[in-house]
């Protein structure tokens, strides 16, 4: 017989851990079991010891064992394969775990917080300039005329003729042609001529005249050879011109796919492509040519296209017109596109005794700008921006993003007499250097002559754009070859890049359809004012009075002084004349009367300023001087 008693109260000193028996280690708690079973379901992996970065291993772990800790019965441990690597041997025995001692080994030290003026944005987006006028809309081709015009389709009787007549001319001279060719632009036909072996290509080349005789044509042009063609080209005027839209060659494909950074249009060639090059890359451009052959359209296709391009945070325009008439249409664009100097003068540049300072202060804007790429390390305004964009450049250290600036001077002729070499140093440094900083500089003029344009001037200048001119010695003087004599006007125009002469038809764009391109961007929301360029303050008011030395005065100042005032005429010559006196002397005396404020600076050709009135505010500004003197 079980006594049931007391088996039950066997079980109950098994389940008692604190009752000493032999049968303890035999129990079969369910719980135990199955948290166990669990727990070694997998073959122990031999430890891997890994560095823990938060404990040095240098320092010994020591053990608490002051008080044990407190699990609770639910837990259930986690798989091993899981468990986080950790130079203190895990304990699989069931003697309870222990707290570590806090010796500052096992604690995480935060981390310094970033230094926000060196620290460098990494997840930001990239810095886009367009932001700031987000809503602007670039002009649409809707804006632009749409001419009806008729293909130009030549006769294929005309072209037989003038095939014939040429070949005939040059048979007369006892030359031979093995093939010609006929490509059909818009302004002119280009033959090309495959001469006979041994024919030497002066001996075409020098019949330009009796050619153009036997044509009776306007002017023709060979030229021999045609680069890369092997072949000599004789290009005839058409007799009816093709005129070629803006708005033709703003929908082009070629137009709306180019990807340069600075695209202007041009103009058609013969073989009727669109032609688009990239101004960044030119980098200044010299246009001439006579009187109404096209100087005016040619700037404004420039321009337009460059407005249809670009946006207004990546594009500035510094514009000078001393006819007061060509670009005073872009007016309406200062709050978008163009730049000034500081003050409330218009930002269209008509005042000759300005141009000095928005120049020179362009030279300053150029040095600022080499020094941020210096600073940043980049050799261009192309990478520099690329920079600033991804935010490795912070606007805390100065950096800033760089827009191009285009200057567009119309008439620099007269700039060049009026201004003289006040004018000539800055353009000088501008064309030099400013090219890697994202300013070019276009030069329009009417013979760009030795006394004009200085050779410094012209060697950086490559890139010229040759309107018709009356003389092939002026047709040298723009291209350096001839050419430019033998166009027939109204926007025929060569173009030269260095070695190679490219005839082009440029694109007609009225006057009305600039107001309206420059209306549909003013009429947009802009910037609160035109870009302001750094403050260049000259000597326009001519010297202080301040700086004057009455211990040098020379003993005829006063007498000079008095002079210039009642003659109101600031001369060396008249003072020379009036007082008796040699050069020299006079020279001296006007650089006084200029160093006191009484006479304005030199103007070049033209007599200096003279800045007091009459003779009763003169005696006053003497006495002044004496008091001062004394």
């Amino acid at each position: 017989n079980i006594d049931i008693a007391s088996t039950i109260n066997a079980d109950e000193d098994l389940m008692d851990p604190d009752v000493p028996t032999e049968r303890a280690p035999f129990h079969d708690h369910e719980i135990e079991a199955e948290a166990f079973k669990s727990f070694m379901k997998e073959e122990e992996p031999e430890l891997q010891v890994e560095e823990n970065p938060f404990i040095k291993s240098d320092e010994p772990v020591l053990q608490d064992e002051t008080e044990p800790v407190k699990f609770d019965l639910d837990y259930e441990p986690p798989v091993k394969s899981k468990l986080p690597a950790t130079d203190i041997p895990f304990n699989l025995n069931t003697e309870p775990l222990v707290l570590l001692e806090d010796t500052g080994a096992n604690i995480i030290e935060p981390k310094a917080k970033p230094n926000p003026e060196t620290t460098h944005i990494g997840l930001e987006e990239p810095y886009d300039p367009r932001l700031d006028l987000a809503g602007y809309q670039m002009p649409g081709p809707d804006l632009l005329e749409e001419y009806v015009i008729q293909k130009n389709e030549v006769d294929r009787v005309e072209l037989e003729t003038s095939k014939n007549l040429i070949v005939e001319t040059l048979k007369n001279y006892n030359i031979g042609i093995a093939e010609i060719r006929a490509n059909i632009g818009p302004t002119v036909t280009l033959y090309e001529i495959v001469p006979a072996p041994g024919v030497k290509i002066s001996k075409i080349k020098n019949l330009e005249d009796d050619i153009a005789l036997s044509l009776a044509a306007l002017g023709i042009r060979i030229i021999a050879p045609i680069p890369g063609r092997g072949t000599i080209g004789i290009e005839v005027p058409n007799k009816k011109p093709e005129m070629v839209p803006m708005k033709q060659v703003i929908m082009s494909k070629k137009f709306q796919e180019c990807t340069f950074e600075l695209p202007v249009i041009l103009g058609k060639t013969i073989s009727n492509e669109i032609y688009i090059t990239d101004l960044a890359k030119m980098p200044h451009l010299l246009c001439a040519g006579a009187t109404g052959q096209g100087k005016s359209v040619g700037l404004n296709t420039i321009i337009c296209s460059l407005l249809y391009k670009k946006h207004p945070s990546e594009l500035k325009f510094v514009m000078v017109d001393p006819k007061k008439v060509e670009l005073t249409l872009y007016n309406k664009i200062e709050r978008h596109y163009l730049a000034k100097l500081p003050g409330d003068g218009d930002a269209i540049i008509t005042d000759t005794k300005l141009v000095t300072n928005t120049l020179n202060s362009l030279c300053m804007e150029m040095d600022e700008r080499y020094e941020l790429l210096k600073s940043a390390g980049k050799r261009n305004i192309i990478e520099y921006n690329q920079k600033f964009k991804e935010r490795k450049l912070l606007p805390t250290e100065g950096h800033r993003f760089l827009p191009y600036i285009v200057v567009v001077i119309d008439e620099v002729a007269d700039l060049i007499m009026t201004a003289g070499r006040e004018v000539e140093t800055p353009i000088a440094r501008l064309a030099q250097l400013a090219r890697a900083v994202g300013i070019h500089v276009i030069l329009a003029t009417q013979r760009p002559s030795v006394n004009i344009i200085t050779g410094t001037i012209k060697a950086n200048f490559p890139a010229r754009l040759a309107f018709r001119v009356t003389s092939k010695i002026d047709s040298r003087t723009i291209l350096d070859s001839n050419g430019a004599d033998q166009l027939i006007g109204k926007g025929d125009m060569l173009f030269s890049t260095g070695n190679d002469l490219i005839r082009l038809q440029c694109p007609f764009v009225d006057t009305p359809e600039v107001e309206r391109i420059t209306e549909f961007i003013g009429n947009q929301r802009g910037y609160s004012s035109a870009l302001i360029l750094p403050d260049f303050r000259g000597d326009d008011e001519g010297g202080r009075d301040d700086d004057f030395d009455n211990s040098e005065r020379d003993a005829m100042f006063e007498d000079a002084a008095r002079l210039v005032v009642m003659t109101q005429q600031g001369s060396t010559s008249l003072i020379q004349r009036k007082l008796k006196l040699g050069y020299n002397r006079a020279g001296r005396l006007i650089d006084q009367l200029e160093q006191a404020g009484i006479v304005g600076k030199f103007e070049g050709a033209k007599a200096r300023q003279v800045l007091i009135p009459d003779e009763a505010s003169l005696n006053i500004f003497l006495d002044g001087l004496n008091s001062r003197g004394k």
